[in-house]
Protein backbone atom coordinates (compact mmCIF):
# COMPACT_ATOMS: atom_id res chain seq x y z
CA UNK A 1 0.00 0.00 0.00
CA UNK A 2 1.63 3.17 -1.30
CA UNK A 3 1.44 6.04 1.73
CA UNK A 4 1.44 9.66 0.49
CA UNK A 5 4.35 11.84 2.16
CA UNK A 6 3.24 14.91 0.08
CA UNK A 7 3.08 17.88 2.18
CA UNK A 8 0.89 20.38 -0.63
CA UNK A 9 2.33 22.48 -3.67
CA UNK A 10 3.63 25.15 -1.14
CA UNK A 11 7.03 26.72 -1.87
CA UNK A 12 10.05 26.69 0.48
CA UNK A 13 9.71 29.42 3.36
CA UNK A 14 11.98 32.29 2.80
CA UNK A 15 12.53 32.00 6.84
CA UNK A 16 15.48 29.54 5.49
CA UNK A 17 17.62 32.37 3.90
CA UNK A 18 16.68 34.72 7.39
CA UNK A 19 18.14 32.33 9.55
CA UNK A 20 21.63 31.94 7.32
CA UNK A 21 21.50 35.51 6.85
CA UNK A 22 21.56 35.85 10.80
CA UNK A 23 24.26 33.38 11.10
CA UNK A 24 26.55 35.17 8.42
CA UNK A 25 26.30 38.46 10.51
CA UNK A 26 27.59 36.60 13.52
CA UNK A 27 30.78 35.03 11.94
CA UNK A 28 31.29 38.58 10.11
CA UNK A 29 32.78 39.86 13.11
CA UNK A 30 33.76 36.70 14.68
CA UNK A 31 36.97 35.09 15.63
CA UNK A 32 38.96 31.95 17.28
CA UNK A 33 36.77 30.52 19.58
CA UNK A 34 32.96 32.44 18.75
CA UNK A 35 33.84 31.71 14.80
CA UNK A 36 33.86 28.31 15.58
CA UNK A 37 30.84 28.29 17.53
CA UNK A 38 29.15 30.01 15.15
CA UNK A 39 30.16 27.10 12.72
CA UNK A 40 28.85 24.87 15.24
CA UNK A 41 25.41 26.58 15.56
CA UNK A 42 25.03 26.34 12.08
CA UNK A 43 25.90 22.86 11.44
CA UNK A 44 23.02 21.84 13.91
CA UNK A 45 20.32 24.76 13.12
CA UNK A 46 16.93 22.73 11.88
CA UNK A 47 16.30 24.95 9.43
CA UNK A 48 19.49 26.06 7.46
CA UNK A 49 20.61 23.99 4.59
CA UNK A 50 22.31 26.16 2.77
CA UNK A 51 26.10 27.52 3.90
CA UNK A 52 27.48 29.02 0.91
CA UNK A 53 27.35 32.56 2.15
CA UNK A 54 29.04 31.29 5.43
CA UNK A 55 31.85 29.74 3.22
CA UNK A 56 32.34 32.55 1.38
CA UNK A 57 32.80 35.04 4.55
CA UNK A 58 36.33 35.61 4.44
CA UNK A 59 37.06 34.95 8.45
CA UNK A 60 35.55 31.58 7.51
CA UNK A 61 37.68 30.90 4.18
CA UNK A 62 41.11 32.12 5.98
CA UNK A 63 40.12 28.71 8.29
CA UNK A 64 40.72 26.29 5.08
CA UNK A 65 44.79 26.22 5.54
CA UNK A 66 44.80 27.30 9.81
CA UNK A 67 44.86 24.75 12.52
CA UNK A 68 41.12 25.02 12.38
CA UNK A 69 40.50 23.77 8.97
CA UNK A 70 38.40 20.41 10.14
CA UNK A 71 35.77 23.14 10.74
CA UNK A 72 35.72 24.65 6.95
CA UNK A 73 35.94 21.19 5.54
CA UNK A 74 33.11 19.99 7.72
CA UNK A 75 31.16 23.56 6.43
CA UNK A 76 32.13 22.79 2.91
CA UNK A 77 31.04 19.14 3.51
CA UNK A 78 27.58 20.16 4.63
CA UNK A 79 27.22 22.80 1.41
CA UNK A 80 28.23 20.57 -1.42
CA UNK A 81 29.04 16.81 0.01
CA UNK A 82 27.10 13.65 1.12
CA UNK A 83 26.57 11.08 4.47
CA UNK A 84 29.02 8.52 2.52
CA UNK A 85 31.68 10.86 2.24
CA UNK A 86 31.84 11.85 5.86
CA UNK A 87 31.58 8.13 6.40
CA UNK A 88 34.62 7.32 4.38
CA UNK A 89 36.69 10.06 5.48
CA UNK A 90 35.83 11.03 8.88
CA UNK A 91 39.20 12.36 10.61
CA UNK A 92 39.03 14.87 8.20
CA UNK A 93 35.63 16.84 9.83
CA UNK A 94 34.96 17.75 13.42
CA UNK A 95 32.80 15.04 15.48
CA UNK A 96 29.40 14.99 14.17
CA UNK A 97 26.10 15.26 16.84
CA UNK A 98 23.38 12.95 16.29
CA UNK A 99 21.09 16.19 14.92
CA UNK A 100 24.41 17.08 12.76
CA UNK A 101 24.38 13.28 11.49
CA UNK A 102 20.72 13.67 10.77
CA UNK A 103 20.87 16.83 8.78
CA UNK A 104 23.44 15.64 6.47
CA UNK A 105 21.02 12.19 5.67
CA UNK A 106 18.90 14.64 4.84
CA UNK A 107 20.82 16.92 2.81
CA UNK A 108 22.32 13.81 1.18
CA UNK A 109 18.65 12.55 0.00
CA UNK A 110 18.19 16.22 -1.49
CA UNK A 111 21.52 15.36 -3.62
CA UNK A 112 20.11 12.44 -4.90
CA UNK A 113 16.36 13.58 -5.31
CA UNK A 114 18.16 16.39 -7.88
CA UNK A 115 19.32 13.74 -9.81
CA UNK A 116 16.69 11.30 -9.93
CA UNK A 117 12.76 11.83 -9.27
CA UNK A 118 12.20 8.26 -8.56
CA UNK A 119 14.75 7.21 -5.93
CA UNK A 120 14.92 3.06 -4.78
CA UNK A 121 15.05 2.42 -0.83
CA UNK A 122 18.04 -0.13 -1.98
CA UNK A 123 20.07 3.15 -3.11
CA UNK A 124 18.93 5.39 -0.37
CA UNK A 125 20.08 2.61 2.37
CA UNK A 126 23.72 2.14 0.51
CA UNK A 127 24.15 6.27 0.32
CA UNK A 128 23.00 6.70 3.99
CA UNK A 129 24.45 3.33 4.96
CA UNK A 130 20.98 2.51 6.62
CA UNK A 131 20.43 -1.52 7.63
CA UNK A 132 16.90 -0.79 8.41
CA UNK A 133 13.68 0.38 6.19
CA UNK A 134 11.68 1.20 9.33
CA UNK A 135 14.34 3.86 10.28
CA UNK A 136 14.98 5.15 6.01
CA UNK A 137 11.18 5.60 6.32
CA UNK A 138 11.99 7.56 9.75
CA UNK A 139 14.87 9.68 7.61
CA UNK A 140 12.53 10.46 4.90
CA UNK A 141 9.54 11.27 6.67
CA UNK A 142 11.73 14.05 8.57
CA UNK A 143 13.03 15.66 5.48
CA UNK A 144 9.46 15.64 4.22
CA UNK A 145 8.67 17.53 6.98
CA UNK A 146 11.45 20.23 6.99
CA UNK A 147 10.38 20.91 3.60
CA UNK A 148 13.42 20.15 2.05
CA UNK A 149 11.74 17.76 -0.88
CA UNK A 150 8.16 16.77 -1.41
CA UNK A 151 7.33 13.46 -2.24
CA UNK A 152 5.76 10.34 -1.46
CA UNK A 153 6.61 6.68 -0.17
CA UNK A 154 5.28 3.41 -2.26
CA UNK A 155 6.33 0.86 0.24
CA UNK A 156 5.17 -1.69 -2.09
CA UNK A 157 7.30 -1.03 -4.23
CA UNK A 158 10.47 0.33 -1.88
CA UNK A 159 10.41 3.59 -3.98
CA UNK A 160 10.68 7.23 -2.96
CA UNK A 161 8.75 9.30 -5.55
CA UNK A 162 10.03 13.38 -5.47
CA UNK A 163 7.78 15.86 -6.10
CA UNK A 164 9.94 18.81 -5.18
CA UNK A 165 13.57 19.15 -3.86
CA UNK A 166 15.05 22.40 -2.62
CA UNK A 167 18.37 22.65 -4.51
CA UNK A 168 21.58 22.87 -2.85
CA UNK A 169 24.73 25.14 -2.94
CA UNK A 170 26.92 25.13 -6.01
CA UNK A 171 30.64 24.21 -6.24
CA UNK A 172 32.94 26.74 -7.31
CA UNK A 173 34.58 26.37 -10.54
CA UNK A 174 30.42 24.39 -11.00
CA UNK A 175 28.97 27.67 -13.33
CA UNK A 176 30.81 26.98 -16.45
CA UNK A 177 29.29 23.12 -16.49
CA UNK A 178 25.99 24.88 -15.51
CA UNK A 179 26.51 26.70 -18.48
CA UNK A 180 27.48 24.46 -21.05
CA UNK A 181 24.24 22.19 -19.61
CA UNK A 182 22.15 25.25 -20.34
CA UNK A 183 23.35 25.99 -23.95
CA UNK A 184 23.34 22.16 -24.77
CA UNK A 185 19.31 22.64 -23.66
CA UNK A 186 19.40 25.68 -25.84
CA UNK A 187 20.75 24.46 -28.86
CA UNK A 188 18.32 21.42 -28.48
CA UNK A 189 15.53 23.33 -28.54
CA UNK A 190 16.63 25.13 -31.45
CA UNK A 191 17.15 22.21 -33.15
CA UNK A 192 13.22 20.94 -32.41
CA UNK A 193 12.42 24.42 -33.20
CA UNK A 194 13.75 24.65 -36.76
CA UNK A 195 12.59 20.89 -37.33
CA UNK A 196 8.63 22.08 -36.04
CA UNK A 197 8.99 24.71 -38.57
CA UNK A 198 10.59 22.73 -41.68
CA UNK A 199 7.11 20.42 -40.47
CA UNK A 200 4.91 23.26 -41.08
CA UNK A 201 6.44 24.50 -43.93
CA UNK A 202 5.53 21.32 -45.57
CA UNK A 203 2.52 20.87 -44.38
CA UNK A 204 1.30 24.16 -45.95
CA UNK A 205 3.30 23.46 -48.90
CA UNK A 206 1.40 20.60 -49.14
CA UNK A 207 -2.19 21.92 -48.23
CA UNK A 208 -1.74 24.28 -51.03
CA UNK A 209 -1.01 21.45 -53.57
CA UNK A 210 -4.13 19.76 -52.27
CA UNK A 211 -6.21 22.60 -52.99
CA UNK A 212 -4.89 23.51 -56.01
CA UNK A 213 -5.46 20.08 -57.59
CA UNK A 214 -9.13 20.13 -56.31
CA UNK A 215 -9.63 23.28 -57.70
CA UNK A 216 -8.60 21.74 -60.93
CA UNK A 217 -10.17 18.89 -60.60
CA UNK A 218 -13.49 20.58 -60.12
CA UNK A 219 -12.93 22.96 -63.12
CA UNK A 220 -12.57 20.24 -65.30
CA UNK A 221 -15.67 18.79 -63.96
CA UNK A 222 -17.17 21.85 -64.76
CA UNK A 223 -15.95 22.12 -68.42
CA UNK A 224 -17.11 18.01 -68.71
CA UNK A 225 -20.39 19.02 -67.89
CA UNK A 226 -20.85 21.69 -70.02
CA UNK A 227 -19.17 19.09 -73.03
CA UNK A 228 -21.91 17.11 -72.25
CA UNK A 229 -24.86 19.39 -71.97
CA UNK A 230 -23.34 20.73 -75.60
CA UNK A 231 -23.65 17.13 -76.83
CA UNK A 232 -26.72 16.35 -75.33
CA UNK A 233 -28.65 19.36 -77.01
CA UNK A 234 -27.00 18.80 -80.80
CA UNK A 235 -28.69 14.80 -80.13
CA UNK A 236 -31.81 15.64 -79.51
CA UNK A 237 -31.76 18.51 -82.32
CA UNK A 238 -30.69 15.48 -84.92
CA UNK A 239 -33.14 13.32 -83.41
CA UNK A 240 -36.13 15.62 -84.74
CA UNK A 241 -34.54 16.48 -87.96
CA UNK A 242 -34.67 12.41 -88.77
CA UNK A 243 -37.87 12.22 -87.08
CA UNK A 244 -39.83 14.90 -89.93
CA UNK A 245 -37.54 13.90 -92.70
CA UNK A 246 -37.30 15.89 -96.38
CA UNK A 247 -40.37 16.58 -98.45
CA UNK A 248 -43.02 17.45 -96.42
CA UNK A 249 -44.76 19.18 -98.46
CA UNK A 250 -47.36 18.21 -100.56
CA UNK A 251 -47.27 14.27 -99.00
CA UNK A 252 -48.00 15.24 -95.54
CA UNK A 253 -45.19 13.40 -94.21
CA UNK A 254 -45.70 10.20 -96.24
CA UNK A 255 -42.32 8.98 -98.33
CA UNK A 256 -42.05 8.77 -102.24
CA UNK A 257 -42.98 4.60 -102.08
CA UNK A 258 -45.93 5.43 -100.37
CA UNK A 259 -47.00 8.11 -102.50
CA UNK A 260 -46.17 6.28 -105.75
CA UNK A 261 -48.35 2.72 -104.38
CA UNK A 262 -50.80 5.23 -103.78
CA UNK A 263 -54.05 5.36 -106.66
CA UNK A 264 -54.81 8.32 -108.19
CA UNK A 265 -58.37 9.55 -108.67
CA UNK A 266 -59.96 9.85 -112.76
CA UNK A 267 -61.10 13.76 -113.21
CA UNK A 268 -63.79 12.38 -115.78
CA UNK A 269 -64.17 8.61 -115.88
CA UNK A 270 -66.89 9.06 -118.55
CA UNK A 271 -64.31 10.18 -121.08
CA UNK A 272 -62.56 6.90 -120.83
CA UNK A 273 -65.45 5.28 -122.75
CA UNK A 274 -65.00 7.48 -125.54
CA UNK A 275 -63.97 5.23 -128.70
CA UNK A 276 -65.20 2.42 -127.62
CA UNK A 277 -67.50 0.13 -129.61
CA UNK A 278 -69.89 -1.81 -129.01
CA UNK A 279 -71.95 -4.68 -130.49
CA UNK A 280 -74.63 -6.89 -130.58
Amino acid sequence: MAQDMLLGNEEPSNNKETFLQQFCLLAKNATGAALLDVIKQVLDAPNVFVFGELLAEPNVAELKDGPDAKYYNTLNLFAYGTYKQFRAQPQEYIELTPAMQKKLQHLTIVSLAIKSKSIPYAVLLNELEIDNVRHLEDIIIEAIYADIIHGKLFQNTRILEVDYAQGRDIPPGYTGKIVETLQAWVNSCDGVSNCIEMQINYANAEKAKRLYNKERIEQELINLKKVLKSQASDSDESMQIDTHGPGTSGTSGMSQSEVRKKPTKMKNPRSSAVGLKFSK
